[in-house]
């Protein structure tokens, strides 16, 4: 089986091939040839470098082969990965600094930050959604490009069905919030719903009884874990639900913003100056026929695990991130999980971003959303999600607004993309002024000039 990565240079792609790696499956079931697209040949290399020692002493690992030409890449693939990441990290730096510097939330996927990140990523992905639907109709499509929800929506266009969003912060909350009860977070089920970075976890069933009640009753137990702690347990119990850790940009948001405005450097900032040193280091590492590139990728991950929404801790109290938190993974896990489920006909329960059907009361059918899907050969299908707060539906309504005016925006041109993209930001609930999202969309330089 042939996984082609796009944006296959990115730094969390060990953690994809470790998780290739650990799949001890038959041939017809397990990925045999992983290709690697990236338009950055040096971070191909670099990436090369610690996949290479991660693979020695391992006869059975998938081959890899890394290329710059898209088509290349996606001929023959069964399964494609899209992690790209458009404009890199200088790009996502400027997303965040250009809301700050107007006093609102600056952040890779949440408020303006999110919408600017979109108007630049999605003419990109929907681009490739061509070239695969020419090269490779028949192969699936894993979507974890950010704004993974809003991404996702706009490949379904082109590919249907055949694209599946993931995300790693559902799961982790769900496999905490278990971990609290004392429970195995493989044997419970949960009742999640919401979108990518906006959702709900409303029940923790385990043995057939739900056990979230319990656990929102106990307030050590509650701030045991990281949501726990993001958002006290007075909050958590008048919202009667455990939050994604997104959401804290909206609850706390007045917070936040004071955090990470105060901070030395905005997340992106942080990044884009770590991992330049790590790619020069791996690359030459790789280049000069020597090891070392996995332990220095290792250390960086660890840095960059321990760092994670680092100002949103500070806002809360400040604490440190647990040590079984640190390990990294999530996402990969899930994109493995969706591949055996569909290559293998192993039926699994997984919570992704798919077409709502009528999963979700309130959204159209096309709305993609975040919640448990079946996933087998025939793909992923939304579970029923049954009656949603109206407070947590109301969000989830005007975000969709949003990621949809950020579609039309990123599909149009001159000055109609120019409206749809101030509709966009002017709507978000985390811009509080049109003239603030006028300033922004200026600034930002995100929309082509006509």
């Amino acid at each position: 089986m042939r996984l082609t990565v796009l944006g296959g240079g990115g730094f969390r792609m060990p953690l994809v091939y470790r998780a290739l790696l650990e799949d001890t499956g038959d041939d017809a079931g397990r990925c045999t040839e992983l290709v690697l697209f990236d338009t950055d040949r040096g971070r191909l290399d670099a990436i090369g470098a610690v996949l290479a020692e991660q693979a020695a002493g391992r006869p059975t690992a998938p081959a890899v082969r890394a290329t710059t030409d898209l088509d290349e890449a996606l001929r023959g693939a069964d399964f494609v990965f899209s992690a790209i990441r458009v404009g890199g990290l200088a790009g996502r730096a400027r997303d965040e600094r250009v809301p700050l510097a107007e006093g609102v939330l600056g952040q890779e996927t949440v408020g303006a930050g999110g919408v600017l990140y979109g108007l630049r990523t999605l003419p990109v992905a929907l681009e490739i959604a061509e070239r695969i639907a020419a090269v490779a109709p028949d192969a699936w499509v894993i979507n974890f490009t950010n704004p993974a929800g809003m991404v996702t929506e706009a490949m379904q266009r082109v590919l249907g069905d055949r694209v599946i969003g993931i995300c790693d912060s559902p799961v982790g909350l769900c496999r905490r919030a278990a971990r609290a009860l004392g429970a195995d977070p493989g044997r419970a089920a949960y009742d999640y719903v919401g979108l990518n970075h906006l959702g709900w976890l409303r029940g923790v069933i385990v043995d057939g009884r739900d056990r979230l009640p319990e656990l929102l009753d106990d307030a050590t137990a509650l701030e045991s874990f990281e949501e726990g702690k993001l958002f006290g347990a007075r909050w958590l119990r008048a919202l009667g639900a455990l939050p994604n850790e997104y959401l804290h940009y909206y609850y706390f948001n007045r917070e936040a913003v004071t955090s990470i405005r105060s901070a030395p450097a905005t997340r992106g900032e942080f990044l884009r100056d770590q991992q330049a040193g790590f790619y020069e280091r791996a690359a030459a590492a790789g280049r000069s026929g020597g090891t070392g590139a996995l332990e220095l990728w290792e250390r960086t991950r660890l840095e960059r695990e321990a760092t994670y929404m680092a100002e949103s801790r500070e806002a809360s109290g400040g604490w440190q991130r647990d040590t079984c938190d640190l390990d990294g993974g999530g996402y990969d896990r899930i994109a493995l999980a969706i591949m055996r489920a569909i290559a293998r006909d192993e039926r699994a329960t997984l919570i992704l971003n798919v077409r709502n059907r009528t999963a979700v009361p309130g959204l159209d059918a096309d709305a993609v959303v975040e919640v448990p899907c079946l996933v087998d050969a025939g793909g992923a299908r939304p579970l029923a999600a049954g009656a949603v707060a109206p407070d947590q539906l109301g969000l989830m309504l005007s975000l969709k607004a949003v990621e949809r005016a950020t579609i039309a925006a990123a599909t149009s041109r001159g000055p109609a993309a120019r409206a749809q993209a101030l509709r966009a930001l002017a709507l978000h609930p985390l811009v509080d002024s049109v003239n603030v999202a006028d300033r922004i969309l200026d600034a930002s330089g995100a929309l082509p000039t006509p």
